[in-house]
């Protein structure tokens, strides 16, 4: 398929693009660099350097003889996206273009505002460039599990079937987000829904869990194609952020009491299940909801087995439970849904203790490069 993946340079979408290159897809990226000039304004930084898009792209092609190309610009541009869709009419649209960060988003008013104006205008824009110039394209928006907060009753994927009164109906599972960031994602998802309905759009939204590791089939050998591996409390996700606080000898910044449960999984699974969905497309007319995430873990459990397992390694790992900057419950229920993606034949990776030591002694090889004024800055969201 001809594959459009927005947001490639970050995190995700640069490995995206080379795993669905090397299956086939034809793949063209866009990004803004976004990412990279807010962590140069905040001085925060990166584990080991990424090289720009265009020489990723370069270094790709000489290491699998497949081209990328690249688009540099800001898609919340109608000139730009229209210009990037006409010349390259995508099947698929996989967007992952969004400032990425709850911490960012709750700095301060101008965060505020980039945050809300890059994500909703990006996304309406996508919606619009689909119907313009596709309306079969398949939209796969990345979303979050944080959309739907910490229920007090089992999370379902996507939707909730109710009766009330006597009749029944199905609406989309209440969202009840702990950031300004998952609440433009929750925005996403309504404007998605809403174009669904008044469109006949294709698309699938993928409510993910935090993700973790930074090697994949496609880098395995070459740390030049690494995404990036952010180890700050702004971009970096907690079981990247603690595995490099444990080879610094940094103490590990547990929030509050510690119970906070998520869904995690290895950056490897993201992969496939983007790819699942790519090759498995929703039907037109459907708004298709994944819950994708493959374990949960409550972060003292996320601490203390990093502990074990640094201090097998010889590290001195310290535990330090600090006053909770965010506000969030810090016990809760958390029990979440997550088939579709199986049926679908997603084959998880866990977080074993062999998957723990291989990410802490690849850290290890950069621990020279960790800056340990840049891992915490006490960022408030109150």
């Amino acid at each position: 398929m001809k594959v459009l993946i927005l947001g490639g340079d970050g995190y995700l979408g640069w490995p995206t693009a080379m795993n669905c290159n090397a299956k086939g897809h034809e793949v063209v990226v866009v990004d803004n660099y976004l990412r990279r000039n807010i962590c140069n304004e905040l001085d925060v930084a990166e584990l080991f350097g990424v090289p720009n898009l265009t020489e990723r792209a370069r270094r790709w092609k000489e290491l699998s003889g497949s081209e990328i190309p690249v688009y540099i610009g800001d898609l919340s541009d109608w000139s730009f996206i229209s210009e990037v869709f006409k010349e390259f009419t995508p099947d698929a649209v996989i967007h992952y273009a969004e400032q990425p960060s709850a911490p960012y988003s709750m700095l301060n008013r101008r965060a505020a505002s980039r945050t809300l104006i890059n994500n909703l205008e990006v996304t309406a824009n996508v919606i619009y460039a689909v119907r313009e110039f596709n309306g079969d394209a398949h939209i796969i928006k990345l979303g979050t599990m944080g959309e739907y907060g910490t229920p007090n009753i089992d999370i379902e994927e996507g939707w909730l079937d109710i009766e009330h009164k006597g009749r029944n109906d199905r609406f989309l599972f209440p969202r009840q987000a702990s950031s300004l960031y998952h609440t433009t994602k929750i925005m996403d998802t309504d404007l998605l829904w809403f174009y669904v309905r008044m469109w006949g759009l294709r698309v699938t939204d993928l409510m993910q869990g935090p993700v973790y590791g930074f090697a994949t089939e496609e880098n395995e050998g070459h740390p030049e194609l690494y995404p990036f591996f952010n180890y700050d409390e702004l971009f970096g996700t907690v079981i990247n952020r603690f595995i490099t606080q444990a080879v610094a000898g940094y103490p590990l910044t547990i929030y509050g009491k510690g119970g906070q449960t998520r869904g995690y999984l290895d950056i490897k699974d993201t992969l496939n299940c983007v790819r699942l969905s790519l090759e498995n497309p929703a039907d037109k007319g459907e708004l298709r909801i994944f819950n994708q995430y493959t374990e949960t873990f409550s972060v003292n459990d996320l601490a203390q087995r990093i502990e074990t397992v640094g201090k097998g390694l010889g590290l001195n790992v310290q535990l330090n439970h600090l006053d909770n900057p965010r506000k969030e419950l810090e016990e809760h229920y958390y029990n979440p849904t997550a088939t579709g993606l199986l049926g679908l034949g997603l084959e998880p990776k866990f977080l074993t203790d062999d998957a723990l030591a291989a990410m802490l002694e690849e850290v290890m090889r950069y621990k020279d490069s960790i800056d340990e004024h840049k891992i915490f800055r006490k960022i408030a969201w109150t």
